[in-house]
């Protein structure tokens, strides 16, 4: 591990392990032959704060999304509290600034899906006094208020209760995560907004063309915001040929209505069965230098000051080579060194980007 990556305060945007947890019945620290991260591939990767993804189905909307949320929050809390030797709750950039210094492992709560409030700004409120710091507006579906880059459009963008869910979680201090949601709902989102967002699992779309990733244009309207894009390590959003046969199958076999994509299956399908699908489809295979490429098209588009990291891990079906566990994460600082990165710019985009940004967004509290 080289010298930078030990020091840094490194944040990861994004972790689906707790749906993994719940799925197997198994803890953090215990063996799981599916696992991208453990609590040793996690100590290893050298991660200062990880969000642990309160994810929730989009077979839930409209049939209690809230409180498979709340089953999720309440794992992430009881995972940390098992192994408080190791882990730290987390809600503010100040924890995670002293768990860097306690040499433990922030874990911080984000809710994937805005059908999980349940169209309840009272929902919202409670979630963020249970820990929760982020918000995904949508996931792979529209729901009542916001449009979904994986689903139909029915709202333009966003509602006005959709304009309201952004304005609240403006004044409590909550990240705006504009990851998974339209073109449409971006642009008015940025209108919206009076603090950062941050899209904290999202790819470059001008090096792999699928509708989940950022044009430059959107990258540029991030860092015009002062937020930041976390860039996602799932190999379809970073390595176009692996984007096109993902696209090309799932015109073949999806059904309306379903709710299949490629980051997650069928909501009435076994994860196992998909991962099945997944793997017979025969895709090349990316590699971390997909990744690099694009932290590197993020920092050129919007500028070094806006990129960070947001890997997905326990989240998705397939990983580049060579980064396909938490514990291969220093590889990416070191490849970013051998590009010629300096060491002040690899901490910006390990972490030093979302504290900022962080930051900001809990000084503009009202709430």
């Amino acid at each position: 591990m080289i010298d930078v990556h030990r020091r840094a305060i490194i944040v990861d945007g994004h972790c689906d392990t707790p749906y993994r947890l719940l799925r197997h019945n198994v803890h953090v620290d215990e063996h799981d032959t599916e696992a991208q991260v453990d609590l040793r591939t996690l100590e290893a990767s050298g991660i200062t704060a990880s969000f642990f993804a309160a994810y929730v189905p989009p077979y839930y909307a409209n049939r209690g999304a809230a409180a498979f949320a709340y089953k999720l929050i309440d794992l992430i809390a009881s995972e940390t509290r098992r192994r408080e030797d190791r882990l730290a709750f987390c809600t503010d950039s100040a924890g995670i600034r002293k768990a860097k210094s306690d040499a433990k492992i922030a874990i911080m709560i984000g809710v994937e899906g805005g059908h999980a409030i349940e169209d309840s700004l009272d929902t919202l409120r409670d979630f963020y006094a249970r820990g929760v710091r982020y918000m995904t507006l949508t996931h792979v579906n529209t729901n009542n208020w916001c449009d979904s880059s994986g689903d139909a459009p029915r709202h333009h963008g966003l509602t006005d209760f959709g304009r309201d869910v952004v304005r609240t979680m403006n004044d409590y201090g909550m990240i705006v995560d504009v990851s998974h949601i339209s073109d449409g709902a971006f642009e008015q989102v940025i209108e919206t907004t009076r603090t950062p967002v941050v899209a904290t699992h999202s790819s470059c779309r001008a090096l792999c063309r699928h509708p989940r990733n950022m044009t430059d244009d959107m990258l540029r309207a991030l860092a015009k915001n002062n937020g930041v894009c976390m860039i996602n390590f799932f190999s379809a959003f970073v390595n176009d040929n692996v984007a096109q046969v993902i696209i090309n199958a799932q015109k073949r076999t999806k059904h309306s209505g379903l709710g299949g994509t490629e980051e997650l299956p069928d909501d009435r399908t076994d994860w196992d069965t998909y991962l099945r699908w997944f793997n017979s489809l025969g895709c090349p295979q990316a590699t971390i230098d997909d990744v690099v490429d694009h932290i590197v098209h993020a920092a050129t588009v919007a500028g070094i000051d806006h990129v960070g990291i947001g890997s997905d891990f326990d989240g998705v079906p397939a990983l580049p080579l060579d980064l396909q566990t938490a514990e291969s994460l220093p590889r990416v600082s070191e490849r970013l060194q051998q590009r010629g990165m300096s060491d002040d710019d690899i901490e910006k985009i390990l972490g030093g980007n979302f504290m900022r940004a962080f930051e900001a967004i809990e000084n503009a509290r009202k709430a």
